[in-house]
């Protein structure tokens, strides 16, 4: 039987894959984790919102500067905490005409299909986690549109050490969860454009 090309060519490259892996400065690692403070680094750190739209595909945008902070000791990770911050005011899409209707007033005074023309930066901070190994479970309050809601975040660690060029120890979570628009206010389209937004979130976290 003959293999695909691609087969043999990841198969060909699996061990430098694998060395390159191991070459970088973060790794799946707890044992570099230093209990302590620390601080999102927004340049690298992001939240993918997906929605369905009509039915016919999956939509998805981006929040970016994210900021907050995170308190850990991985002698006692359920005492850890986060808070942090979205601003809704920088949502990013493929489309400037989807991204202006996000962002737009309300006809008529009218309130906005969406986010409105100066939303509030939304906000999440924890309330428990619960850790096992390298997974958690962080249940919060997240504020969005004014509202505030319990939220339960599926979180995963993703590497520790040291960034290259500030030195700094540097954490990396991800995390996933789902919301309901409309508990925050938001129901333009529904149930055309879905009321499920699938939440997608990666945050690095830097020594303060």
């Amino acid at each position: 039987m003959r293999l695909p090309l691609a087969l043999i060519a990841l198969a060909a490259t699996a061990p430098l894959l694998a060395q390159s892996a191991s070459q970088l400065p973060g790794q799946l690692d707890s044992t570099r984790v230093v209990a302590g403070s620390y601080t999102a680094d927004p340049a690298h750190s992001l939240i993918a919102w997906e929605v369905n739209h009509f039915g016919f595909s999956d939509y998805i945008g981006l929040f970016g500067d994210v900021a907050g902070t995170l308190t850990i000791d991985p002698a006692n990770l359920s005492a850890a905490s986060v808070d942090v911050t979205i601003p809704v005011a920088k949502v990013t899409t493929a489309s400037d005409g989807l991204t202006e209707h996000l962002l737009r007033a309300g006809k008529d005074g009218a309130k906005p299909d969406f986010f409105g023309p100066e939303p509030s930066d939304a906000r999440f901070v924890s309330t428990s986690v619960s850790a096992t190994g390298n997974i958690a479970k962080i249940d919060g309050n997240l504020t969005l549109n004014g509202m505030t809601k319990p939220v339960t975040l599926n979180a995963e660690f993703t590497g520790a050490g040291d960034n290259p060029y500030n030195k700094k120890l540097t954490l990396g979570f991800s995390a996933t969860t789902m919301i309901k628009r409309s508990d925050f206010g938001i129901d333009t389209a529904i149930p055309f454009v879905s009321n499920e937004v699938e939440l997608e979130i990666h945050v690095a976290f830097e020594k303060s």
